[in-house]
């Protein structure tokens, strides 16, 4: 079971870790790392202890946005042929 339940906007950016983290009881940090959200993961763990949260959050919002421009058709140039 997880120890708590906490919003992603309660956890903080850590550039060293590359990685959300929420401080833990045992006095280091949960982790969880973008990656792990985009992918849907949702429980942000302690490397110290044994203890781990969940982390609510919206997946779409990690999720890659795609250009919303339209393809263009590429430029063909004439061909003179002799």
């Amino acid at each position: 079971m997880s120890y708590d339940d906490v919003e992603i906007e309660d956890m903080e950016w850590n550039n060293e870790l590359q990685a959300y983290t929420y401080p833990c009881p045992c006095g280091d940090l949960f982790q969880i790392t973008k990656e792990d959200l985009k992918l849907g993961e949702e429980i942000a763990r302690c490397p110290s202890c044994s203890l781990y949260i969940t982390v609510v959050y919206n997946v779409e919002d990690f999720l890659d946005k795609k250009s919303n421009k339209p393809i263009e058709p590429s430029k063909q140039q004439p061909v003179t042929v002799a």
